[in-house]
């Protein structure tokens, strides 16, 4: 019996069924059974073989869920509001003039050791911008003399003429006398910072931020290795040993920090640390140096840069971290909601700068976009609540002494990178997050703050105050955690 034959003997008693009816059954029943076949594939995990388990290990450790620690909010929360509110944003802000051009020090000796391994790679070099092509208002301390013009202007409030340069200064006071209170200012400002500020210093010259991109650029080796090593085995607290001898592991066993062995300051203090070198690390994954020459097999003056996902595997993959892949990418997460949090914090202060760099119509579309970004970022539902450290009584302060002096160290650590670009982004990075806690723990905020952890501070409050470096690094900073958010969703795509 054909199989024409076999199912018109299988229809019901009283019914016929045409040939044409019976083809597109059985076309039917064809499409049914792939529709199965590929549901069946497809479920078994994200397009893997379900009995592979180093398939589906390569896809499952950069995808995360549930809940952050410390925090009250998930990964998918973050990941929607950066990808698609926060990120867009931030990434048309910082290509702006007040935010691409930061002043700092490249030229400082490394304070722990005799630093005899610059990195020769070419792309190591910090290309340097012209002086023409850094904004009038960037060149002297001509935002604070305009902000005087519109006080004297204020106090004044008549017509005639002033001769304001002379008005400007005050001439029983020598200029010695000035210079020494400058100093006794920084001084009682320094005091809430928790990284070094060399902006001020003899060297500090601007860089364009966006001449000089971060991505890898070569720079490997036992240099690279000491950096991260100095980082990790010599902040250590002291009532924690140290348990791994990787040095790109945390200083201390995810399962051991959620347990009751670590208080909350000690295990913020890690997860930023590493929250922040997971970041770098997927930057220069995302950017990696594929070749130095270009397709046609010539020496290419800018390299060829590109996504290197067998990088990534080896820098997060449960086989090559002990399992401890993952957790560092939650760290990034952390480090993300830390920052975030300082942003919010500052809103009205932030909001109340005027962002000036001579440049009028930019300078405007700048506040602009600063207050829309900053309306995203207070909107954000779960932010982290930074009250519940420090807050000890007087063993507190010891332990906040202790934190701000082990950031202070890391941040003096960035002077021994060889490589000059990896220096001027990790002294970047590192001074963002360092003025993040400035922000979150200085208390020049906390008596203004309501049980939903919405700032009232009043925009006109001279009690906390930020350099133009400091802001700088706080948008960029918190630029390259969202970043690498964005990005790890990219890799997530590719391994899918």
């Amino acid at each position: 019996m054909n199989e024409a034959t076999m199912s018109v003997s299988m229809a019901p008693k009283g019914r016929r069924i045409s040939s044409g009816h019976l083809h597109r059954f059985q076309w039917f029943i064809v499409g049914f059974v792939a529709l199965l076949s590929v549901v069946n594939y497809s479920t078994s995990g994200y397009f893997y073989n379900e009995g592979d388990d180093s398939s589906k290990d390569r896809f499952c450790f950069c995808q995360l869920q549930g809940t952050i620690d410390d925090c009250s909010c998930n990964v998918d929360t973050v990941d929607f509001y950066n990808n698609v509110k926060i990120f867009p944003r931030l990434r048309s802000l910082l290509v702006k003039d007040f935010f691409r051009y930061y002043k700092v020090n490249l030229m400082k000796e490394c304070p722990f050791w005799v630093d005899d391994s610059k990195c020769a790679m070419r792309f190591c070099h910090v290309e340097q911008c012209e002086q023409k092509d850094i904004p009038p208002g960037l060149k002297g301390d001509v935002s604070s003399y305009r902000k005087y013009l519109k006080e004297v202007q204020t106090l004044t409030n008549c017509n005639e003429d002033l001769d304001v340069e002379l008005g400007y200064l005050n001439t029983s006071i020598s200029d010695n006398a000035h210079r020494e209170f400058q100093k006794w200012a920084d001084y009682d400002e320094a005091q809430d910072n928790f990284c070094i500020s060399d902006d001020h210093e003899p060297g500090a010259e601007y860089v364009d931020l966006l001449l000089n991109p971060e991505r890898y650029t070569g720079y490997r080796g036992e240099s690279a290795r000491r950096i991260w090593s100095s980082i990790y085995l010599e902040n250590c607290f002291q009532s924690h040993s140290i348990r791994r001898k990787n040095p790109y592991a945390a200083m201390i066993p995810y399962h051991d920090m959620t347990q009751n062995e670590v208080c909350i300051e000690h295990r913020v203090f890690y997860r930023m640390i590493s929250g922040l070198h997971s970041s770098i690390n997927i930057h220069l994954c995302a950017n990696y140096l594929l070749s130095e020459k270009s397709s046609m097999g010539f020496v290419s003056p800018t390299g060829v840069w590109g996504t290197n996902m067998e990088e990534f595997e080896r820098r997060f993959s449960p086989q090559t971290t002990d399992n401890e892949g993952q957790h560092w990418l939650r760290n990034l997460y952390f480090a993300y909601l830390v920052e975030l949090r300082a942003l919010a914090k500052a809103a009205p202060y932030l909001r109340n700068e005027e962002y000036f760099t001579g440049r009028e119509k930019e300078d405007r579309e700048v506040r602009v976009a600063v207050k829309d970004l900053l309306n995203v970022i207070e909107s954000f539902p779960s932010h982290f609540n930074e009250s519940v450290m420090f807050s000890g009584g007087t063993s507190s302060v010891k332990v906040k002494n202790e934190f701000r002096e082990k950031f202070m160290n890391i941040s003096k650590i960035m002077d021994c990178v060889g490589c000059d670009k990896c220096r001027l982004w990790g002294k970047l990075q590192v001074q963002g997050m360092g003025t993040a806690l400035k922000i979150l723990f200085s208390g020049k905020f906390d008596d203004d703050l309501d049980s939903n952890l919405q700032t009232k501070l009043k925009p006109d409050n001279s009690q906390f105050k930020l350099k133009r470096a400091e802001i700088v690094a706080l948008f960029n900073a918190f630029g390259r955690l969202s970043t690498s958010i964005h990005e790890l969703e990219e890799f997530r795509q590719r391994m899918r």
